[in-house]
């Protein structure tokens, strides 16, 4: 029986907004005493910070608070994780996958000290190219780990391709704060003529929201608009594209070369308590990437009660979407497919309320609650087997990637 006193350790990198929902969750229902030991202190999401560190249900942890992880010193931050975690003596230790951000030194810590581990994981077996040597060391380090937590049906499968045993694979690592967004949502519908114009929003458009990085195609996503404007009867939507990054000056000119400018509108990146305002005035999401580990801005959008057109290849779309009930799939390099599935979504075709209550009871299936539920199932398992013992090749490669 895990009793309250015993304490576990969550290995993050730094605190982002998603993240506070399924910490208080977990803080709450399961017996453990929830610690999280964050690498780094400086992040954008600075309010997100003060709000954890106010909860004392909570046990929080900063190794370098005045910097951002890539600033760390490899070497400081082993050696700074490893006197961290012996001082805490945690019983078990979650680790969020096995690429970087002190997971590999926190395994090794875990090795070392015969303490289970828990696998956090997005991946799956389609996100990105696989390597044949690249997954015998994930064969290798997920063997070493006890339990899995992992985000939904493809990456629970992916995790059994690793060797995983698959009643130690637990589901719904993946959730979001289901009612700041559906909360935010209605009121901003509440409030839409006023809100619209203090926005300058227009009456009717689609919704995107992503860090402006290759991966995210939005380069794919203005180009199947501007297609879809050519096919659309009637007055086309607008679409809205929030957030920021290093594409924003090529998006900014292809939306020209398009001749989108006045259609399309970038109102720039937006704080975690402004976000809901814009979901609740928009008409449908897209989520156009070429490959995504899940899009939990496609959990934000259903939350908010609103009919989702997400990409084949994000992992969210098996367990998220159900095509013609709360959205459209679509071949994010087809520029065709993103045309057509935004002309079948606003030419009237479905009743877009009913898929976005759709959206809404599907996401709420994967909430916080669930999130602190999987994990208590998957640290009940790690604690009910014996630790894997390493071989002298397990040995070698903590040692290595120990930095990473």
């Amino acid at each position: 029986m895990m009793m309250a006193s015993m304490r576990l350790c969550w290995v993050q990198v730094n605190a982002v907004p998603y993240q506070e929902a399924r910490l208080r969750a977990a803080a709450m229902q399961m017996p453990l005493r929830v610690g999280v030991v964050q690498l780094a202190g400086r992040d954008a999401f600075r309010a997100l910070e003060l709000a954890i560190q106010g909860d004392k249900s909570i046990d929080r942890r900063t190794l370098f608070p005045d910097k951002r992880f890539d600033d760390i010193d490899g070497r400081a931050m082993v050696r700074g994780l490893r006197a961290l975690l012996d001082e805490l003596r945690p019983n078990v230790v979650c680790i969020n996958g096995w690429s970087e951000g002190g997971c590999i030194a926190a395994l090794g810590w875990c090795v070392a000290n015969r303490v289970p581990a828990v696998l956090m994981s997005e991946s799956t077996a389609y996100d990105q190219r696989r390597r044949w040597w690249k997954e015998a060391i994930k064969r290798r380090i997920v063997g070493l780990c006890s339990a899995s937590l992992v985000g939904g049906s493809a990456h629970r499968d992916y995790m059994a391709e690793l060797g995983a045993s698959p009643d130690h694979v637990f589901m719904g690592y993946d959730a979001v704060d289901n009612d700041h967004f559906r909360k935010g949502a209605e009121r901003a519908r509440r409030a839409k003529s006023s809100l619209r114009q203090e926005l300058s929003l227009p009456p009717a458009y689609f919704m995107a929201c992503c860090r402006f990085e290759a991966k995210k195609n939005l380069s794919g996503l203005l180009r199947g608009y501007a297609r879809y404007r050519e096919l659309a009867s009637g007055r086309p939507w607008s679409l809205v594209v929030v957030g920021d990054g290093e594409l924003k000056d090529e998006l900014f000119a292809l939306r020209h070369r398009l001749g989108l400018e006045g259609h399309v509108l970038f109102p720039g990146a937006k704080k975690y308590q402004e976000l809901p305002s814009y979901y609740g005035l928009a008409g449908a999401f897209v989520h156009a990437s070429t490959t995504e580990q899940w899009g939990l801005v496609v959990n934000e959008a259903m939350a908010a009660a609103l009919p989702v057109l997400v990409s084949k290849r994000c992992g969210c779309a098996p367990d998220l979407v159900i095509p013609g009930s709360n959205g459209l799939l679509f071949d994010p390099d087809d520029v065709n497919s993103i045309a057509n599935a935004m002309v079948e979504i606003a030419d009237g075709t479905h009743d877009l309320r009913a898929m976005g209550r759709n959206s809404q009871t599907i996401v709420g299936r994967w909430s916080p609650t669930r999130f602190a539920e999987s994990l208590n199932e998957a640290v009940d398992a790690a604690m009910r087997r014996p630790v894997p013992l390493p071989g002298p090749i397990d040995r070698l490669l903590l040692w290595m990637l120990r930095e990473r």
